[in-house]
């Protein structure tokens, strides 16, 4: 059985979301305001009475699902295939500074197009993949009357759902990035057995996107 309804959280604000640096798999803190903003997310989330809280473990993630533990009093349970793409040696560059040195590959990504972050890091097509996996795998453990929380990250988030609802590759980029601390609420449909999206981007609008999607 499937739960009821599943949200997928991106983390609160960190200091290299302010500097526009990528983040990949660097495990970059919340900042203040980025605290602030889990914090009034999670109040908005537990109202949402949830069941079960998931969370990537890298810290910005873990400690976005930790404000909303606090309120509920549910344990979070951590799993690796939640963390956003993996830039390797591009973490910690900037936009402009990934521009400068590799024009071809920021361009392929500007365009959509498939590349490889950094020298061995993951492709969009692949982080959506594992994702989508652990959406699978999650939503399968629990109830009906379940929701399950996901702290996770703006780019996995995005493409991951995409992949996990079947949407073709070619129309992920009709679907925004996530701002801090916003999430996208998705339910089972009884009448085909698939999942929709109920909200998508919920939870603060209108605040910038600052993130590894770079979407424009």
């Amino acid at each position: 059985m499937t739960v009821g309804r599943l949200i997928v959280w991106r983390h609160g604000r960190t200091a290299w979301n302010l500097q526009d640096k990528i983040q990949g798999q660097a495990d970059i803190p919340l900042d203040e305001v980025g605290i602030g903003q889990a914090r009034a997310a999670a109040a908005r989330l537990a109202a949402l009475a949830p069941t079960r809280l998931f969370s990537s473990d890298l810290q910005r993630a873990a400690a976005t699902a930790g404000e909303l533990a606090v309120l509920t009093g549910l344990p979070i349970e951590y799993d690796k295939a939640l963390r956003e793409i993996d830039v390797d040696d591009w973490a910690g560059l900037t936009q402009a500074e990934l521009a400068a040195r590799n024009p071809e590959a920021a361009a392929r990504i500007k365009a959509g197009e498939s590349q490889r972050r950094g020298t061995a890091g993951e492709t969009v097509e692949e982080v959506a993949a594992r994702f989508a996996e652990a959406l699978t795998r999650i939503c399968v453990q629990g109830e009906a009357s379940d929701t399950t929380v996901i702290a996770t990250h703006g780019l996995a988030a995005r493409v991951g759902i995409c992949r996990f609802l079947s949407i073709p590759d070619p129309h992920w980029p009709a679907f925004g990035g996530l701002s801090n601390c916003n999430w996208v609420s998705l339910l089972p449909s009884t009448r085909t057995n698939r999942w929709r999206i109920e909200e998508w981007n919920a939870g603060s609008l209108p605040e910038p996107v600052m993130s590894d999607d770079p979407q424009r």
